[in-house]
C-alpha cells in the first residue's frame, strides 16, 4: 500500500523538469522564435488597439468629395504581400496595413511590418473573411495597404505657383490618358524639367494611384496633380490668363524645334497613344506640334511625348 501510494504522489508530483520521453521537447521549447514583432502587431497590446481605431477613423471619414480646389479621390487598397512590399519600398502614402491574423509571418511580411512600422503607418490585424470583404475577394495572401485619398489642386493653382516664383507657367494636360504609369512618367519628367504640375481630366483619365506614385518615383510628393472638370475650358481659361495652349499631333502643323512658345507661359496638351487628341480638346489648342521621328514610329506615349517636350521648353529657358 506504502508503495501505490508513492508511485501516486510521483504521478501527481508538479515537480519542474524533463520527463522520461519527453523527447527534447522543452529543448525545442527554449530555441529562439525570432525578434519580438512590434507593440502595433501584437494582438491585444495598448499600441495596437490604439492603432487600430486611428486607422478605423481614417476609413470612416474618407468619402468622395466634390471636384475643385482641395478635391479628394476615394481611397485606394494594394492587395497581395509583393505588392504591398513594393508600395512600402517606394514610399507610396499609406494610411493602414492590414495583416491577417495567425499568417504564416515569412520575409514578406516581416519587411511590410517593419517598412509600415518605420514610417509609423498603423498596423491592423483582422481575421480572414474581413480582408477578403474589403478587398471583394481579391489574392490579398493576408497583406493590405490602404492609401489615402489623394487631394488634388485646382488648376488654377498651377499657374499662381509659377506666378510666385516669378516664373513663366510650364503645365502638362493629359487628354484621354487612362494608365497610371503614363501619368507617373510625365509626373517625373515635369519635376526633372522645371514645370509646374500636371492636369487631368475629372473622368474618363488616370488618377494618382498606386501605379502612378510608384512611376513618379517619388516625385509626386512635389509636383501637384490638377483634376478638371472639363479640360476644354480649363483650357480656355489658361488661354484668357495669357498661356499658350500646344497640342501635341502627329501631323502637327508646326515642327518641335520651330516653336517659339516653348520660351513663355504655356501648356502642353498631350493625348493618348491611340487616339490622339480629342476633337474638342485639339480644336481649343492655339498650336499643334509634331516631334520628328526619323526612326518611323507612327507615335509616342503620353509619358515619352511630354518628356521630349518638356526638356526642350527647359532648353530654351535656360
Amino acid at each position: 500500500m506504502a508503495g501505490n501510494s508513492q508511485r501516486r504522489n510521483r504521478r501527481t508530483s508538479n515537480k519542474k523538469g524533463a520527463t522520461v520521453g519527453s523527447g527534447g521537447q522543452r529543448r525545442r521549447a527554449l530555441e529562439g522564435k525570432g525578434p519580438t514583432p512590434p507593440a502595433e502587431a501584437r494582438k491585444g497590446h495598448a499600441k495596437q488597439r490604439a492603432a487600430n481605431a486611428r486607422a478605423r477613423r481614417t476609413a470612416s471619414t474618407q468619402s468622395r468629395r466634390p471636384s475643385g480646389r482641395g478635391a479628394k479621390s476615394t481611397a485606394e487598397l494594394v492587395a497581395g504581400r509583393n505588392p504591398v512590399v513594393e508600395a512600402l519600398r517606394a514610399d507610396i502614402p499609406a494610411s493602414a496595413v492590414y495583416v491577417q491574423q495567425f499568417i504564416d509571418n515569412d520575409e514578406r511580411v516581416r519587411e511590410a511590418i517593419k517598412l509600415a512600422t518605420d514610417r509609423g503607418i498603423p498596423l491592423m490585424e483582422a481575421p480572414r473573411p474581413e480582408l477578403d470583404r474589403i478587398t471583394n475577394g481579391l489574392n490579398h495572401q493576408g497583406l493590405v495597404l490602404q492609401i489615402p485619398p489623394y487631394e488634388y489642386a485646382h488648376p488654377e493653382d498651377l499657374a499662381a505657383e509659377a506666378s510666385d516664383a516669378g516664373e513663366d507657367p510650364l503645365i502638362v494636360a493629359l487628354d484621354g490618358v487612362t494608365d497610371p504609369r503614363n501619368l507617373g512618367a510625365v509626373v517625373r519628367s515635369v519635376a526633372a524639367f522645371g514645370g509646374h504640375g500636371v492636369v487631368v481630366p475629372e473622368r474618363r483619365a488616370a488618377g494618382m494611384t498606386a501605379g502612378a506614385w510608384k512611376t513618379s518615383a517619388g516625385t509626386a510628393a512635389q509636383v501637384q496633380v490638377a483634376r478638371a472638370t472639363n479640360l476644354t475650358r480649363t483650357l480656355e481659361a489658361y488661354q484668357k490668363a495669357g498661356l499658350t495652349v500646344v497640342g501635341l499631333a502627329a501631323d502637327g502643323e508646326v515642327e518641335l524645334h520651330d516653336l517659339e512658345a516653348l520660351a513663355g507661359p504655356v501648356v502642353i496638351v498631350a493625348g493618348s497613344e491611340g487616339k490622339g487628341l480629342s476633337r474638342l480638346v485639339g480644336e481649343t489648342c492655339d498650336l499643334r506640334v509634331r516631334i520628328p521621328m526619323p526612326g518611323g514610329a507612327e507615335s509616342l506615349n503620353a509619358g515619352v511625348a511630354a518628356g521630349i517636350v518638356l526638356y526642350e521648353a527647359s532648353r530654351r529657358r535656360a
